[in-house]
């Protein structure tokens, strides 16, 4: 999870990206925790409580975790 942003959006928002197999993957961004399990569902992960509050799995860069509208 990248930073909020207000470019383009007065209502923030983070950059979701994935990396698997040496690659990466921007999915989309996000405006809510809803929006993290849509792509989650959508990389076939379906256990999304338990990805979010894992640090391992999820980086919130740039901003508090859960915290998506910028300043």
């Amino acid at each position: 999870m990248h930073r909020s942003s207000c470019t383009g959006s007065l209502s923030g928002g983070r950059r979701v990206t994935m990396h698997s197999s040496g690659r990466v993957e921007t999915l989309g961004t996000a405006y809510s925790d809803h929006d993290l399990v849509v792509f989650l569902e959508g990389a076939g992960i379906t256990d999304h409580e338990a990805i979010l509050e894992d640090p391992q799995q999820v980086k919130w860069r740039g901003g508090s975790a859960h915290e998506f509208h910028g300043a």
